[in-house]
């Protein structure tokens, strides 16, 4: 059963959102949150698998409370009204519902460790499997998105490096291709047919990039290859 934590400041879609989701197979409603604060709080009580965030909360607080989110810092203390939280910190997977044109936005939630991104006219079969998706570990994002949020990183002048970077070093040749071709929006059988590898090969060694420059998603992979300086944003 996937757990999901629902946070959007409008009540009639926190309403619409659990309606669908506690209908659905293997998935339940965990709880909702109107606000950053209250996300942050009861994930750290709740556990969900995944928390379920509106594009319109990606803002500068908004960013900090998906930085928050996926990584947070060990709590011991109880939250009033929630039951006591386990002394491990407990990191969610976040799935971004983004507007189109934000994309912006959006990269910015993915520096901070969203983990998917799915456009907020999406149906109901395509945000239910997108939710499946992200729970399991694997990231989400619409191909005309990824497009744009490529685009929208080499339109930048610089780019801060991140301090992770080092992580760079302990690739092969072989995956820092991959990489390559990840940050580039390719899915794993067009890196296959490039390579001439399996799409099971190019699986692992997306998993092994991931492990080594300390990733949680595909989609984090994207920046750490523009602010490793791998691949460079144009002028």
């Amino acid at each position: 059963m996937v757990s999901v934590l629902v946070v959007n400041d409008q009540s009639l879609q926190r309403l619409a959102l659990r309606m669908l989701l506690t209908a659905e197979p293997g998935l339940t409603v965990a709880g909702e949150a109107t606000d950053g604060d209250g996300a942050i709080r009861a994930s750290a009580a709740l556990r969900p698998d995944v928390v379920l965030m509106d594009s319109r909360m990606s803002g500068a607080a908004g960013i900090e409370t998906i930085r928050r989110l996926t990584h947070p810092a060990p709590r011991t203390a109880r939250t009033p009204g929630f039951p006591a939280p386990a002394e491990e910190a407990h990191a969610p997977r976040v799935l971004m519902l983004t507007a189109a044109g934000q994309e912006a936005e959006a990269w910015s939630a993915l520096r901070a460790g969203a983990g998917g991104f799915l456009l907020d006219d999406a149906d109901p079969a395509e945000l239910t499997a997108a939710i499946r998706v992200v729970a399991a570990g694997d990231a989400v994002i619409t191909p005309g998105l990824t497009r744009a949020l490529i685009d929208a990183v080499r339109e930048q002048h610089t780019v801060r490096p991140l301090p992770r970077t080092a992580g760079l070093g302990t690739l092969t040749e072989r995956e820092r291709d991959v990489l390559v071709a990840v940050a580039s929006g390719w899915s794993n059988a067009e890196i296959a047919q490039w390579l001439s590898i399996a799409p099971t090969t190019v699986k692992t060694h997306v998993s092994n990039v991931l492990a080594k420059i300390g990733a949680r998603a595909r989609v984090q992979a994207v920046a750490f290859a523009y602010e490793s300086g791998l691949i460079r944003p144009a002028a």
